[in-house]
């Protein structure tokens, strides 16, 4: 064989090699999901990351319930957090384990049961979500290999369920948590606290009226001053929000709080805004930080 045969002899046969190989590193998205909830009385839909090797291994994973903000679905980290790629190329460099990454559709919900039980998202993400989910994928359903993480509405979310659930949550990573002060709720333009909070706290609710048992039932800051540190030290919490978002002030709160309670988390405040931006360049840090917390110390 002549000497330039040899070579791309050679050249075939390593990308034949090598494309297997490459291609492992990408994990399987699927966009389109649906669960039927009695509790919601109607379909809801999810999008799911699987790791590259969960389609030729019989192991199980931890799981990471990752929430959209206000106005976004299902797919919002999947089409603008790029979050496949980040998971793809966390887990092949040894950056983040293996895991499943599940994203449900919470519509404008906040992820809470609203004040007149016409909206029982919470209940449904509990009871009905996570367990059809965890019994649909090869998920390790414990504790110690769960969290849930989310940006802006699913910041919030992330941490309503892991202070309301600390017996099922290992970490909670809030991106640019929707954490409001009492001032700061109260203080709300009229149209846009009827548009936005009106569903979930009550509708028609002006001034301190607005402070009532639903809102204090479901303040981040609330529940912080009103658990005890050692329920609160039963997660592991990574906070971040950057210094220009409009968030800045609850987020600092909230770090605060959980600094005056000895709780130990970790808290960043990054040169940026509420953004995908800020998001996009924050995710791989935040399931780090929940990487290690599915981790043996």
């Amino acid at each position: 064989m002549r000497p330039i045969y040899k070579k791309i002899y050679s050249f075939i046969v390593l990308a034949i090699f090598l494309c297997p190989v490459f291609g492992q590193n990408l994990g399987k998205v699927i966009e389109q999901k649906t669960i039927k909830s009695s509790i919601l009385g109607k379909d809801v839909k999810y999008t799911v990351y699987l790791p590259a090797d969960y389609d030729h291994s019989d192991r199980t994973y931890p799981v990471v319930y990752l929430l959209h903000g206000y106005t976004d679905d299902n797919t919002g980290w999947l089409q603008f957090g790029e979050i496949n790629r980040y998971a793809d190329k966390a887990i092949a460099d040894g950056t983040i384990p293996p895991m499943i990454i599940i994203m449900p559709n919470g519509d404008s919900s906040f992820y809470i049961n609203s004040y007149d039980g016409k909206e029982k998202y919470e209940d449904f993400f509990v009871k009905e979500f996570m367990p059809t989910v965890e019994k649909t994928f090869r998920i390790k359903g414990e504790k110690k290999y769960r969290a849930v993480a989310g940006l802006s509405m699913g910041g919030y979310g992330s941490l309503i369920y892991a202070i309301k659930y600390p017996e099922l949550f290992a970490a909670s990573a809030p991106l640019s948590a929707a954490v409001l002060s009492d001032d700061e709720f109260v203080a709300i333009p009229e149209k846009n606290y009827e548009f936005t909070w009106g569903p979930l706290f009550g509708r028609g609710l002006k001034g301190k009226d607005r402070l009532n048992q639903a809102w204090y039932s479901n303040s981040i800051l609330k529940l912080v001053e009103t658990k005890s540190a050692d329920d609160l030290k039963k997660v592991r919490y990574w906070i971040d929000c950057g210094d220009d978002d409009f968030l800045t002030v609850g987020n600092s709160l909230l770090h605060i709080a959980l600094t005056e309670k000895k709780v130990p988390h970790e808290f960043r405040m990054r040169d940026g805004s509420h953004s995908w931006t800020y998001w996009r360049t924050g995710i791989v840090d935040a399931l780090q930080f929940i990487g290690q917390s599915f981790h043996q110390q």
